[in-house]
């Protein structure tokens, strides 16, 4: 590197700039004149003011005590040499004063509009706090003219003996003109001193400026993405070895830029396509980043996540969300309710603390996994164990029994022994039953069952519900209403899934309608999209407790009833499960003692689609 010659250097050159602005600098001293002389200006005119209020309070103060007592005139108007002190003292302070009783009304003023204001009560918050003893100080504002005045409050008397108050409202208008006077004044001189600053700086700082501006047009090119240009080296001053750095440093940022820009697009496409969401704050809890799994498991868009806290996305307080960062490897579940399916999803997050190389702090990954189908199915194997096991155990202890007694000697006797055989039968049976209906449910649990749709008279369907169930309604002396839409024809249906919903509706009704009840058995269609079944009964109904749950596995509102009648629990549950497999919906009402309506809507499709 070569040396530099002393008058080529930046130093000297920057040298003899920093001289120039010292001449400028030295403009500053008015600038501090003037605030100082502005400050005395305004603490003479308000110590003066001041005085006068002062001065002026314990000149009244006898006049104003014998106001009180009542010596003074019975109609209160102030007396002449009273109203001579205050107009004597607006002629030389030209200032608003009025003179306050204890309540606050006005007894004398040297406003124009004396006779309006005379009488009056002042409600200026100045005027109470001085009625009370307050010495305030004094309070500058602007009025509606734009004219700067000062309030300035005294209190007649001391402590509990405040008999009124002096109020005195004083322009400033004199002191800011003279201030403006003198800024002028200032102003001319500091333009003069600019102008020959400036014709010098434009000369001495042109030899600095040229390469500078140089360089930081080719900064711009290279802020704009374009790396081919270079700076052109018209000297070996410190510009020039700046402008070799900044050629060097553009070769090294294009290299840098260019890995960095294939990093991002890896980790960009990574982030899209994982499985997992992520949601990255900075060191102030606002969400910088989400990717699309993210949004779709907190139903959220980027709009009302990014810039925004990391709370609002979450729904945690921020108290929880800084216990949760604050440890590493953190977890939680969130519970999302998502409004289009009707169900809540499951959703683990992981936090984890980025810390900053500088400060420490920095912000927080989130991780988030949908656990709603593990959750699902862990409690589904839960319930599954605990019913399976409630259910298996009553007919395998009475089987155990029998045989027991069958072993035991009851086999010598045929009729015993024919009977007893004949309950482990039927247990037996049960168990059979019991075991295919979880098998259905588990094959429509897992979407293995597929719904072969064909095309089925409803009509026809419904007249053989009731053949199926004939017999044991005579018996019962049930009777039994059909009733179809004309509108309604031939539909797409799977019609043994639906005769299955529909044997264990009609069979429950039967089951639950006393001697001599009635059934009605009703199709129709709703809005030419819907056909709507409905299975009415007037039995012994469900107690409202148990409504929200008769749609559940192995529930029974009386379960002795139900088993005994060969009942396995799962009825109704299969019989959702169909009809949500067909796109539709069930429903039950009921009242205890009057009766209960099962009601389950499909689509009205009048020709074949694809099995669902």
């Amino acid at each position: 590197m070569q040396k530099i010659r002393l008058f080529q250097s930046v130093q000297a050159k920057l040298i003899i700039i920093y001289v120039l602005l010292i001449l400028i600098a030295m403009q500053l001293i008015g600038v501090y004149f003037i605030r100082t002389l502005e400050s005395y200006f305004k603490n003479d005119f308000l110590d003066s003011r001041t005085k006068q209020a002062y001065l002026l309070a314990e000149y009244i103060e006898p006049y104003m005590r014998g106001l009180q007592e009542g010596k003074a005139n019975e109609d209160k108007k102030p007396s002449a040499g009273l109203n001579d002190v205050i107009n004597n003292l607006f002629a030389i302070s030209k200032a608003e004063i009025q003179v306050i009783d204890a309540n606050g009304i006005v007894i004398t003023t040297t406003q124009q509009n004396h006779q309006m204001i005379v009488g009056q009560k002042n409600t200026q918050t100045e005027v109470s706090r001085a009625l009370q003893g307050i010495k305030d100080n004094p309070r500058m504002f602007i009025d509606m003219d734009n004219i700067r005045k000062v309030v300035i409050t005294r209190p007649i008397g001391s402590g509990a003996q405040v008999v009124g108050a002096v109020y005195i409202v004083a322009s400033m208008e004199d002191i800011y003109n003279t201030m403006n006077s003198i800024n002028k004044i200032f102003i001319s001189g500091t333009l003069i001193a600019l102008a020959l600053t400036v014709g010098l700086g434009v000369i001495l700082t042109h030899a600095i400026t040229s390469p500078i501006k140089e360089i930081t047009k080719q900064a711009t090119a290279v802020a704009e993405g374009n790396f081919v240009q270079k700076v052109k080296i018209k000297g070996n001053d410190e510009i020039g070895q700046l402008g070799n750095t900044f050629n060097f440093m553009t070769a090294k940022l294009k290299e840098a830029l260019s890995l960095n820009e294939e990093e991002k697009e890896k980790l960009a496409s990574i982030l899209a396509n994982m499985n997992e969401g992520l949601l990255a704050t900075d060191d102030q809890g606002q969400v910088i980043m989400i990717n699309r799994r993210a949004k779709q498991m907190l139903l959220i868009n980027e709009e009302t996540a990014l810039g925004k806290p990391l709370s609002e996305s979450l729904g945690f307080s921020n108290e929880e969300l800084n216990r949760l960062s604050s440890g590493e490897g953190q977890m939680v579940t969130l519970q999302v309710y998502n409004a289009e399916e009707d169900e809540e999803q499951s959703v683990k997050l992981s936090f984890t603390r980025i810390h900053s190389r500088g400060t420490g702090a920095g912000g927080t990954i989130v991780v988030l996994q949908d656990v709603t189908e593990q959750e699902k199915l862990e409690l589904s194997r839960r319930e599954f164990v605990a019913n399976v096991s409630h259910e298996l155990r009553t007919p395998l202890t009475t089987i155990k029994s029998y045989l027991e007694a069958l072993e035991d000697g009851a086999i010598e006797e045929p009729q015993l022994a024919h009977k007893f055989v004949g309950v482990t039968r039927n247990e037996t049976e049960r168990m059979i039953r019991l075991v295919n209906d979880l098998l259905q449910l588990s094959r429509l649990d897992s979407k293995q069952v597929t719904i072969s749709k064909e095309p089925t008279d409803v009509a026809e369907m419904l007249d053989e519900v009731v053949d199926r169930f004939s017999v044991q309604m005579l018996q019962r002396q049930i009777d039994i209403r059909v009733e179809v839409d004309h509108a309604l024809g031939v539909m797409m249906l799977d019609r043994d899934r639906i005769d299955q919903v529909l044997d264990n509706l009609v069979s429950n009704a039967v089951k639950y309608t006393g001697e001599g009840g009635s059934i009605s058995l009703r199709a129709a269609v709703q809005d030419a999209k819907w056909v709507e079944v409905t299975v009415q009964d007037n039995g012994i109904g469900i107690p409202k407790k148990d409504l929200n749950r008769i749609f559940d596995r192995f529930y029974r509102v009386d379960k002795a009833r139900s088993r005994s009648m060969g009942g396995t629990g799962l009825g109704l549950s299969i019989a959702r499960e169909i009809v949500k497999a067909h796109g539709g919906t069930i429903m039950l009402e009921s009242e205890l003692n009057q009766g209960t309506k099962v009601v389950f809507t499909l689509p009205y499709q009048m020709e074949e689609n694809a099995a669902v």
